[in-house]
């Protein structure tokens, strides 16, 4: 553990106080959320239950405000299993010409390589949305717009990115997934969230597949217990993206949980999947060269926020910039906050792709 000099630990105690109000996860980084007294004295199963309760209110109030655009079957899913799968989901037309122009798109992109898996993103901002009209038209639906603010409880605009996901892109066979942290089962943080993918390509259950544990979004008496004894190990004994709060759970430990084994989601191109990150999720493995492109979408906000909407970065012409200001501050601090994705760039959604893609649609 690095220590601190007594008069900075003073000077940052109001902040690392402050934080305890927000989504603020890492027991590493903030000595406050991370002390093992305050969190034996019930401090970490205090948040986790409080923003939980404070997401199913949510929910519930949004359920009403949609109900008309989105299904009671596809709440009812979601509610039962911490995840929506809709296969078909655009007329096949329409599909047809959105996959056509997001794979002919040409745009600046940005990577992050775990492992021997590579994440490209492309953001989804005022340029792409100019040149790629049909991707304002999915988003502009009201059934899309209403799942993805039911999912992550507030009736905010997630964040949007074309993404692509190329596997086996290391040559030495003894690191092929060795240091992928996705592939390992985990929550994003100790708060329910929403993570969408629209799949433009099928994806095989051994090419990469999202996978998941249904039912490991609720909050169960044993997985509060387990959240709580999370809590109280010292960090320097948990992985790394454990310490910083986003828990890695192995699969034995499951049954313990009361959970299923996970599920690796095949699914067919024109399949949207929206999902509760706070439920255990990974990427599956790849048993050879892969590359899957989805439009990606991501939504999580402070969980202790009554309100559902009130978010001037939601308004349009701002939301549309959000991606590309965050890329910029993250460029400007990383020495401070870190910067994994890295510029590459103006790229085709699928360029470098192994077969059977060749960067057009079938």
């Amino acid at each position: 553990m690095r220590t601190r000099h007594p008069i900075s630990t003073a000077l940052r105690y109001p902040l690392w106080v402050a934080q305890l109000f927000t989504g603020a996860k890492s027991f590493m980084d903030n000595p406050v959320i991370g002390s093992r007294r305050l969190n034996r004295w019930g401090l970490h199963r205090g948040r986790v239950k409080l923003a939980t309760a404070m997401a199913l209110w949510r929910r519930r109030r949004l359920a009403r405000r949609y109900a008309a655009f989105v299904p009671a079957q596809w709440r009812e899913g979601f509610d039962r299993d911490g995840f929506v799968a809709i296969p078909d989901f655009l007329p096949p037309d329409d599909f047809a010409r959105l996959r056509s122009a997001v794979l002919d798109h040409r745009a600046p992109a940005r990577e992050m390589r775990q492992g021997d898996a590579i994440t490209r993103r492309m953001a989804i901002n005022p340029e792409m949305l100019a040149a790629v009209p049909e991707l304002r038209a999915f988003y502009s639906r009201q059934d899309v717009r209403g799942l993805l603010r039911y999912v992550s409880s507030f009736a905010v605009e997630p964040l949007h990115y074309i993404q692509t996901i190329l596997t086996h892109c290391d040559d030495d066979p003894a690191q092929k997934g060795s240091s992928d942290p996705q592939r390992m089962l985990h929550a994003d943080a100790f708060q329910p969230s929403m993570k969408a993918w629209f799949f433009l390509n099928d994806v095989e259950a051994d090419q990469a597949p999202f996978t998941y544990v249904p039912g490991s979004h609720r909050l169960t008496p044993e997985r509060l217990e387990w959240e709580y004894r999370r809590s109280i190990t010292p960090p320097e004994q948990l992985d790394r993206m454990s310490a910083r709060g986003s828990q890695r759970v192995a699969a034995e430990d499951l049954a313990a949980l009361g959970l299923p084994a996970p599920r690796a989601l095949a699914v067919q191109a024109n399949t949207l999947v929206v999902a509760d990150t706070f439920g255990f999720h990974a990427r599956g493995a790849s048993a050879r060269p892969a590359a899957r492109v989805e439009l990606w979408s991501y939504s999580r906000r402070n969980p202790f926020l009554p309100w559902l909407g009130g978010d001037p970065l939601s308004l349009p012409g701002v939301a549309e910039r959000r991606i590309d200001w965050l890329w910029s501050l993250r460029d400007r601090f990383k020495r401070q906050i870190g910067q994994p994705w890295q510029p590459v760039g103006d790229k085709l959604p699928l360029e470098g792709a192994a077969a059977p893609w060749d960067g057009k649609p079938d």
